[in-house]
């Protein structure tokens, strides 16, 4: 049985975060899980360790509500600041979890969602270097590009994970269960 099978609520997990050519980027060293849904799980974390691909290490600053997706290329992180929820999204292969360990390829192009509901597409540079450096396929490129449109019309047609909401409604989930935990 597939390890995502056997989540439940409250589970903690880790996040590893690779790129095209197999190195780790980034890692995260908490998600709770929040919510099991058929396409997708919903996790949450605040002030959780992060390590670079350097070593250098930081952490985060806010609540984050995290959606990663078994069929799309895309995962969220909801991000609830002080100043307004923010969304930042990650182009990426949908994730698997493996030893304990929620794990997907990064693959550079970011949306950052503003709170007044503006958005802008990050890191065409980095995804333009890396490309060519990590040589992606013509056939990637369509999936990523596909993938960038199918997140902004998704956020466009307000899909639940944008609700805010319902994205206030799992922090407090998260809170309750990070008291228990």
């Amino acid at each position: 049985m597939k390890e995502e099978n056997k989540l439940k609520i409250g589970d903690k997990l880790q996040i590893q975060c690779y790129k095209h050519d197999g190195t780790v980027h980034r890692c995260w060293d908490e998600a709770v899980v929040l919510d099991i849904k058929k396409n997708y799980i919903v996790f949450g974390n605040e002030r959780t360790l992060v390590t670079e691909s350097q070593g250098n290490t930081w952490r985060t600053k806010e609540p984050a509500i995290m959606y990663y997706f078994k069929d799309k290329w895309y995962n969220i992180i909801v991000q609830l600041k002080k100043t307004g929820i923010t969304s930042y999204c990650n182009i990426a292969t949908p994730f698997i979890i493996e030893d304990g360990t929620i794990k997907y390829i990064d693959y550079d192009l970011d949306l950052r969602i503003f709170p007044n509901g503006s958005f802008k597409i990050l890191d065409k540079q980095e995804y333009k270097y890396h490309r060519k450096k990590m040589n992606y396929s013509p056939d990637l490129h369509i999936v990523i590009n596909s993938a960038l449109s199918e997140l902004i019309t998704d956020y466009q047609n307000h899909a639940i994970y944008f609700d805010n909401e319902e994205n206030l409604k799992y922090e407090q989930l998260y809170q309750n269960l990070k008291n228990n935990i």
